[in-house]
């Protein structure tokens, strides 16, 4: 299997965001990686659907 093909910037983000070591992401399967990268994206939706929403009104002024 040959490494994956992202930018060197891409591999580091991604290594930090999925926490694995740089060297294990490079050598992930592909299906694998994206079922990890959904993972991490509906993780990070539902924390942001959590987030209590600042109250923007004029009334709060």
């Amino acid at each position: 299997m040959r490494p994956l093909q992202i930018s060197p910037d891409t591999a580091i983000k991604l290594s930090k965001q999925l926490n694995v070591p740089i060297e294990h992401l490079m050598h992930m399967p592909q299906n694998i990686l994206m079922q990890r990268m959904a993972e991490l994206a509906k993780k990070e939706a539902a924390e942001a659907a959590n987030a209590k929403p600042e109250d923007d009104t004029e009334g709060n002024k």
